[in-house]
């Protein structure tokens, strides 16, 4: 496939593939849902930014000797429906890139990012986010099966804690965390994230 250089180049109406992924050589970030083009928000602003190291940090001490790895994005994260097996590059259509995402299974990580769902995945919402993005990608993770995911909201001072239900395949309003709460994953009970100390820090 030849080399994209430009994103004037690409069909914002077209429908590609990881493998059309892969050749697309632009300063322009972008992520792929169900095969459509979604152009990602400008340079996160510093409210974000704070929010998100302070999580990041986080979770790098506390999963330091332990199996799973934390990683930052921008990190490509290939989704596929759970009840498929490992798919080749061009079957694969979804590619996100999450803010921040806990991954359990080193078989899942090779030199492109993470292929297949990540244990758990934390996005901070940006003013550019809409809420149709939010919706399209909340019911990607569920669909690929990733356990746990948490919204934050940086200037409602909110996190929403959402847990899949395996039954359902649908994702359960669990918590939704605000104040001086200390905030609890459910995959990960003995790691607490002091949110007033978050909160602070935006």
């Amino acid at each position: 496939m030849p080399t994209i250089t430009d994103i004037s180049q690409l069909d914002p109406n077209g429908d590609y593939n990881y493998a059309d992924y892969l050749t697309w050589q632009f300063e322009e970030r972008l992520e792929l849902l169900k095969g459509k083009i979604s152009l990602m928000c400008p340079g996160p602003n510093v409210r974000h930014q704070r929010f998100s190291i302070y999580l990041s940090s986080h979770l790098f001490f506390y999963f330091q000797n332990k199996p799973c790895q934390v990683f930052e994005a921008p990190f490509d994260v290939r989704l596929y429906d759970r009840k498929k097996s490992l798919l080749a590059s061009k079957e694969i259509t979804t590619v996100v890139q999450p803010d921040i995402c806990v991954i359990c299974d080193p078989d899942k990580l090779d030199e492109q990012g993470c292929n297949g769902a990540p244990d758990w995945i934390i996005e901070i919402l940006s003013k550019g986010n809409s809420q149709k993005e939010v919706k399209t990608k909340q019911a990607l993770y569920a669909e690929s099966g990733v356990k746990e995911y948490w919204l934050v909201f940086p200037y409602e001072e909110v996190i929403n804690q959402f847990v899949l239900n395996d039954e359902t395949s649908l994702y359960q309003l669990t918590n939704s965390y605000a104040g001086d709460d200390l905030a609890m994953p459910f995959l990960f009970p003995d790691l607490a994230v002091d949110l007033a100390g978050l909160f602070k820090e935006g």
